[in-house]
């Protein structure tokens, strides 16, 4: 994939973690070693690094000083700049207190001394917070030349467009299921219309606040619902049962938004499929047709 990217002039970047532990803590070196072994399978594809925040380093960790040292040897024989993912706990509970500290402030200072230290190391930053002001705060912040990558879910047209001071970049998952009017919008904004650029992306922001309402960590469902619905797969199935993580009205109401916006390829597959979940739950209702104002399941 790395390789399809370049040869078009793309680029992809890939998640570096440590997920092959078979223990929720190890020791450090043990830590850097995981890390290490996925940023080699990285680096030798081609892709961008990203960084990403370790469950095992969160739960072994015993202060700040631990973070600047597994980050530290990392950067230090990282090939190319990197991405440093800060992911909240709203998405992973696990990862409560990352960088040493559950007092944000007392993290942030720690995210950005880590950055200090290796600016030549480090592309940029993803911030995962959910928390617009945080992240335009930090995002000024920033050594020159690092940028912030957004990954605010709930914010995300404001942050992008940015403000005389600066702006972030795009790295978020709602981007997904929001695929042709994300591409679209930035499109328009390389033009330089800031407000056709708003106009096309600030309706999707309710679809976006529905599928990562609280508990976030479960937005996944929703992404896959929509993808099914989209024909981009042929099932509704996920790793450990995922798909039941939300309720049925959930889903519905996710299908509405989706097919407002016009993010069906196929209106008529997608209600036809929808129809058939709510009839697989024993509910005698169904969606509205496609384009009809004010149904509801």
């Amino acid at each position: 994939s790395p390789a399809e990217a370049k040869s078009v002039g793309g680029r992809i970047a890939c998640g570096v973690a440590t997920d092959q532990l078979d223990t929720a803590q190890a020791a450090l070196d043990g830590i850097t070693a995981a890390y290490e072994e996925q940023f080699a399978v990285v680096e030798e594809s081609g892709a961008q690094a990203v960084i990403m925040a370790s469950r095992q380093l969160a739960a072994t960790a015993a202060s700040a000083d631990d973070y600047h040292e597994v980050y530290g040897r990392l950067l230090r024989q990282a090939a190319e700049p990197v991405i440093l993912h800060w992911l909240g706990p709203m998405f992973d509970p696990a990862l409560d207190g990352y960088w040493g500290s559950s007092d944000l402030d007392a993290a942030t200072e720690t995210f950005l001394d880590i950055i200090a230290a290796h600016p030549d190391k480090v592309d940029g930053v993803k911030i995962s917070l959910l928390d617009a002001e945080r992240e335009i705060a930090l995002r000024r912040r920033l050594p020159r030349g690092v940028l912030c990558y957004t990954g605010d879910d709930f914010n995300y047209p404001e942050l992008i467009a940015g403000d005389d001071r600066g702006f972030s970049h795009a790295l978020l998952g709602v981007f997904d299921p929001l695929a042709p009017l994300a591409a679209e919008a930035l499109r328009v904004l390389d033009t330089g219309d800031v407000q056709r650029f708003r106009a096309l992306l600030d309706p999707t922001v309710e679809l976006a606040r529905h599928l990562f309402q609280a508990p976030t960590r479960h937005y996944k469902t929703g992404v896959v619902l929509l993808a099914w619905l989209a024909g981009h797969q042929e099932h509704f199935t996920m790793v450990g049962g995922a798909q039941t993580a939300r309720s049925l009205p959930h889903l519905a109401r996710a299908y509405e938004l989706a097919d407002t916006l016009g993010l069906f390829p196929d209106p008529e597959r997608a209600e036809a499929r929808m129809k058939a979940l709510i009839a697989g739950h024993g509910s005698p209702g169904s969606p509205r047709s496609p384009g009809s104002p004010g149904g509801t399941v």
